[in-house]
């Protein structure tokens, strides 16, 4: 981490930092509050219609309780009574950490067809301009992709920019489970590309499915592509600040506490995604073996001792990567500190043989990939480290204990 002098003039700069911070951060969130007095949601309105709804002459029991809660009282319905809540009510039943991942798909489906709809309706429109009607038309496709036969939507908020989490594998009977978090500019319409498609979180998940998958056929595994939060747009104060990586930790935990099963969980986290990830750790459920970050601009940690988790902390960066070139230092709120590549942050170094740049971590043939493979399915002894990590090798050869 870069160090400074303690000097007057330097107390002075960062307190006019700090405040500059501070105002940026007020200003934003007057701004927000300004805007934010308009009709709720879909997803606010499926979810107040739920608060007041019933089943067999029951009230239907608070969405955020706890997710163990949750399970247990869809176990107390039949198959007729869960279908009806899901075509009742599918945006809340298909965002609820606690119902049957079955049933969320199915809401999620339902929810996806009526936004297609809506968004085909809006191409039309002649009150929108040529503008509006060309992002209900991005929209409405990408409603389309997300409807093909097969694909599991595990989460799915069509407001704002979006948010949408998308599942490879079976959730229920994975005895490994891999979690993707992406970084900024990712939304609803970046969540999968056609070009440099290993680049979007679709892209990232189902390549790392299909590496564990070669890896290990006999290891069941599922993964997700997890881009339920509200990423940064761009290189600006967003992705400057832990905003986003505080409010997205509070989501990726809610969705880990409510996962089936008792299946070891591995994060990937890339770019802004290891900030979130860096943010998160000290609260992960213990089911949670691996954090595992690339291209990260820094977990808001001095070293990983400091993440304050019982997850084994892996880290790898291309030598072509641009962020290498990111200050990694936190001044006043800008900044989310050490390097995690760095020998004094103590992560175990993984080789990113191959990765070409900041984006190409998870494409095929890369030794990134097949390294984040082998954790994926619990291989720690077929990890390539980084040449000059002697920490990892030690780790390694001692059974990759945490």
């Amino acid at each position: 981490m870069t160090s400074f002098d303690s000097t007057p003039q330097l107390n002075v700069w960062r307190a006019l930092l700090a405040l500059a911070v501070v105002f940026v951060m007020l200003a934003t969130s007057g701004w927000t509050a300004l805007h934010s007095h308009r009709a709720a949601s879909a997803l606010q309105t499926s979810r107040s219609a739920w608060e007041h709804g019933s089943v067999a002459g029951h009230k239907l029991p608070d969405p955020d309780s706890d997710p163990g809660l949750l399970a247990q009282f869809f176990t107390t319905l039949d198959a007729q009574q869960r279908s009806r809540l899901a075509h009742r009510y599918p945006l809340a039943v298909g965002n609820m950490n606690g119902a049957p991942v079955t049933l969320r798909y199915t809401a999620n489906r339902l929810a996806l067809k009526h936004e297609r709809t809506v968004e085909r309706g809006r191409m039309h429109d002649n009150r929108l301009s040529s503008v509006g009607q060309y992002d209900a038309g991005r929209r409405m496709h990408r409603y389309e992709a997300l409807l093909h036969k097969g694909r599991k939507i595990l989460a799915f908020d069509p407001n704002s920019s979006g948010r949408v989490a998308e599942v490879f594998g079976d959730l229920d009977t994975a005895r490994r489970v891999s979690v993707v978090v992406p970084g900024v500019d990712t939304d609803l319409l970046t969540f999968q590309k056609t070009y440099k498609q290993y680049s979007a979180p679709v892209g990232m998940a189902g390549s790392l499915y299909k590496a564990e998958r070669s890896a290990d056929p006999g290891t069941r595994t599922a993964v997700i592509a997890w881009a339920d939060y509200t990423a940064p747009s761009g290189l600006g104060i967003d992705s400057a600040t832990a905003m986003r990586a505080e409010e997205g930790a509070v989501r990726l935990n809610a969705l880990l506490r409510a996962l089936p099963g008792g299946s070891e969980v591995a994060l990937y986290c890339h770019s802004y995604g290891s900030v979130l990830c860096g943010v998160a750790a000290s609260s992960l459920p213990s089911r949670v073996s691996d954090i595992a970050v690339a291209g990260s601009p820094g977990m808001r940690a001095a070293k990983a001792a400091n993440l304050h988790t019982t997850a084994r902390v892996w880290a790898m960066r291309d030598a072509d990567d641009w962020i290498q070139d990111v200050p990694h230092l936190e001044v006043g709120g800008l900044g989310h500190g050490a390097d995690p590549v760095s020998k004094g942050f103590g992560a175990r170094l993984l080789s990113a043989e191959g990765a070409k740049g900041h984006a190409g971590y998870f494409e095929p043939g890369t030794e990134s990939l097949r390294n984040f493979a082998e954790i994926g399915i619990g291989a720690y002894r077929a990890v390539s480290c980084a040449h000059d990590d002697d920490a990892c090798r030690t780790g390694l050869s001692a059974g990759a204990s945490a």
